[in-house]
């Protein structure tokens, strides 16, 4: 899990992604821009889940799914952004805790600020 909350915006001009912020994706799709900033003060923020500590071959088939696919059979939204070495997927903050089990029981070892026992 990485540290810190997120929001997801979207953008309409590419001008609108101002240097100085933490930006953790900017996706250019067909319907235009969204991005990913942190932001630990937001009311609707998410968690990141990053999967890509050990960096995995694109053509890997399963990954996402592996991970995706437990989070949904639990009702748990996501959001998804992948990179070249890995998947970030995110869930609402509101819900970690209840991510975070479904994951484990699902096999999965999640690690970072849920182990804080803040959530």
């Amino acid at each position: 899990m990485l540290e810190g909350r997120f929001v997801l915006e979207r953008k309409r001009d590419v001008a609108e992604i101002a240097p100085g912020v933490e930006w953790l994706a900017l996706v250019f799709g067909p319907d235009g821009l969204t991005t990913v900033r942190r932001d630990d003060t937001a009311e609707d923020a998410w968690v990141a889940l990053w999967n890509g500590d050990t960096p995995h071959d694109p053509e890997s088939t399963g990954m996402l799914s592996a991970i995706v696919a437990p989070l949904a059979a639990g009702e748990v939204s996501v959001w998804v952004a992948s990179s070249f070495d890995g998947d970030l997927v995110l869930v609402p903050a509101a819900r970690l805790g209840e991510a975070v089990g479904v994951l484990r029981d699902a096999g999965h070892r999640v690690s970072g600020a849920i182990e804080t026992g803040s959530q």
